[in-house]
């Protein structure tokens, strides 16, 4: 084929993909509203809804591959089938930080608009297009921007997609072109997968500044300015308050004599009231009963579970070895992200002059998946000993080094310009402003990018750990690792094994939310107390 054709044929199916991605966009939205309007406004739906949306986030696509092929493939004609399998399983990876957008949007209306909303008898359509649908709508932006960016990802991955001898994929898909012409399989050449590459960029140059751009200018509009009314305006006293109490109280208070009014006044501005750890502690014990019940049931039902099914046994060693194995990987992926974001981030927040042109350009090398850029990294690492763990590290690398770095970014434009005059005014350098300034101020959109970033990691193990094109003519193995989450659940689904897929997927969902709960919430309740 010559180039021109070939890159007609990129050109036409990139076209088909992004019209899956616009569909399942849309849907993604419409699932969103209902439910994060629904979540915010009951306290019953809240509760459940809630820790529901947060396991499955946790959930990797390759778990949503039978209901995909049940219900759309084998039920739906051919090629309708097919694309509304794959729409389907994009929309998996979409929605569920949009639904918490949405929740974090209408929780934080000023209750006057819900109690005016009452008074009119305002019915369900007028209450969306007046008051839920504007609130939402820049944060609606602003996830589905990171949205995009993740359905990119698994963009390949929901093209081709396989269960037992049972493989699928459509027809045409600009991920199904650059894994067929991916280099190392049998019809692959670099000259096509590098025009293949650069139309998805172009794509996505296209997309950024032609479709998000003008929706993020347009829903500038609804930003509602007030310091209450969202969070993110919400950190601005946040930060006043650190800033007054950790930076410009504590020093000058620390060197004051001990029973002076001023240090007095300094220790209750950074302290806690006797009564208040009296209470926190009886709190803490409360929240240990509760654990300690939830591990006897937890227990209680293993072992009915074991009794019943003594084969169950095998299925958890081998998936806790698996688990153990990828775990290593992803917090040695997690602390060169850390090591590589934070300074980083620093010299974009308070060094740089141009911190804007760097972000965008980060935006458009963000859109561009990992999937997309495996055979090239599997060819980097071709030479090097343990191949696979280094093509593992990199794909969890680039799988989560963005998500902190947004973060850290988008929180810190709500500082106060005076924590930028002080350091400048004291010629603040070196150490004392990492320890006093840049740390304290990033700490909390850290956290946050932490959290989606481990998230994400564990999803893009299904990837990292075992990606095979084998569904192509001549597909081979790009990428694979002896021992991990990812591998398993591959090697699972592909013998159709569903008993040790369901028990893998188990451990995992379980281990991150015990991380969440004793490690990201502890760590979140620590920033809160040092910001509030």
């Amino acid at each position: 084929m010559t180039f021109y054709g070939l890159a007609f044929k990129f050109i036409i199916d990139a076209l088909f993909s992004w019209g899956r991605m616009f569909i399942a966009l849309f849907i993604s939205i419409a699932i969103s509203m209902v439910i994060g309007v629904y979540a915010a406004l009951s306290p019953r739906a809240e509760k459940i809804i809630l820790p529901v949306t947060d396991i499955l986030q946790t959930i990797p696509i390759l778990a949503f591959f039978p209901i995909a092929l049940v219900i759309f493939v084998f039920y739906l004609p051919g090629y309708i089938g097919i694309n509304a399998a794959v729409i389907f399983l994009i929309v998996t990876s979409m929605v569920w930080n949009i639904i918490f957008g949405v929740y974090e949007s209408i929780k934080t209306i000023p209750r006057e608009f819900i109690e005016v909303a009452n008074l009119y008898r305002m019915r369900t359509i007028e209450r969306l297009r007046k008051i839920f649908i504007p609130a939402a709508l820049p944060r609606i932006v602003q996830q589905s921007i990171l949205s995009w960016s993740i359905g990119l990802f698994y963009l390949v991955t929901s093209e081709i997609f396989s269960m037992g001898t049972v493989s699928e994929q459509v027809q045409h898909g600009i991920g199904v072109d650059l894994i067929k012409y991916a280099p190392g399989t049998a019809g692959g050449s670099i000259q096509a997968y590098l025009l293949g590459i650069a139309i998805f960029i172009i794509f996505v140059v296209l997309t950024r500044f032609l479709f998000f751009k003008p929706l993020e200018d347009y829903a500038d509009r609804y930003t509602r300015a007030t310091p209450k009314s969202t969070r993110r305006f919400a950190r601005t006293g946040m930060f006043v308050s650190w800033f007054s109490k950790r930076v410009i109280a504590q020093p000058f208070y620390a060197f004051a004599p001990s029973k002076s009014p001023a240090k007095k006044k300094a220790f209750k501005m950074v302290g806690q009231t006797p009564q208040a750890q009296v209470q926190e502690k009886g709190f803490v014990i409360s929240k240990w009963i509760y654990y300690a019940i939830a591990a006897i049931v937890i227990l209680a039902i293993i072992g009915y579970i074991v009794s019943v099914y003594p084969a169950a046994i095998s299925l958890e060693e081998t998936s806790l070895v698996a688990l153990l194995f990828s775990f290593a990987r992803v917090w040695v992926a997690f602390a060169l992200i850390t090591a590589i974001a934070f300074p980083l981030c620093v010299y974009l927040v308070f060094k740089s002059r141009q911190s804007s042109k760097y972000v965008l350009f980060f935006q458009i090398i963000a859109s561009i998946p990992a999937t997309i850029l495996l055979p090239g990294i599997a060819i980097v690492f071709s030479g090097f000993p343990y191949r696979g763990e280094f093509v593992a590290m990199a794909v969890f690398f680039l799988s989560g080094i963005w998500y902190v770095i947004f973060s850290i970014y988008a929180s810190t434009r709500t500082l106060p310009a005076s924590i930028f005059e002080v350091k400048k005014l004291f010629g603040i350098k070196g150490i004392p402003a990492w320890k006093n300034i840049y740390i304290k101020a990033l700490l909390p959109g850290f956290i946050t990018g932490a959290l989606t970033a481990i998230a994400a990691e564990w999803n893009a193990s299904i990837v990292a750990e075992y990606f095979t094109s084998a569904g192509l003519t001549g597909g081979t193995i790009t990428s694979s690792v002896q021992h991990g989450i990812g591998t398993l659940l591959d090697s699972a689904l592909g013998s159709n094994n569903l008993a040790l897929m369901g028990v893998a997927l188990l451990n995992l969902v379980v281990m991150i939310l015990l991380i969440n709960t004793f490690v990201w919430k502890r760590m979140y309740r620590n920033v809160s107390k040092i910001y509030g």
